[in-house]
């Protein structure tokens, strides 16, 4: 695999209140703030968020799927929560290597989900070792 600092691949995504609330089962995470209205209404937000989980498990398919790719090991993972996700935004994942080990198959990549305004709303570093 021929990989190099700067590498990156995105994807976007349209949060539905299908995905926040089949989040909530799989999570068991019903915090009030993402499944009800008028909780939600009445908090500093004035509507219900996405889970910062779920948007940061976008991710997860990144690495998995597109870089680096089918057989990656996640090592790590830091996230930063810098603003809201609400029903119905769209977001873009995007993961970027920045470091790649010399001694060991380990890359470490920044991992960062903008709006379609620009604004970052996660922003974190991924570790993850390639196995093939």
């Amino acid at each position: 695999m021929d990989l190099k600092v700067g590498d990156k691949v995105s994807v976007t995504k349209k949060f539905a209140e299908s995905d926040i609330l089949h989040f909530s089962k799989l999570s068991l995470d019903t915090n009030p703030i993402h499944v009800d209205a008028d909780y939600a209404g009445a908090s500093i937000f004035g509507q219900r968020i996405v889970h910062g989980m779920l948007v940061a498990s976008l991710f997860s398919g990144l690495l998995g799927m597109k870089l680096p790719g089918e057989g990656s090991i996640y090592l790590g993972q830091s996230l930063h929560f810098t603003g809201p996700v609400f029903i119905g935004d769209e977001v873009t994942a995007t993961v970027e290597i920045i470091k790649i080990r010399e001694d060991k198959p380990i890359i470490t990549l920044r991992t960062y989900c903008k709006k379609i305004d620009g604004s970052i709303v996660i922003d974190g570093e991924a570790v993850v070792k390639i196995t093939v």
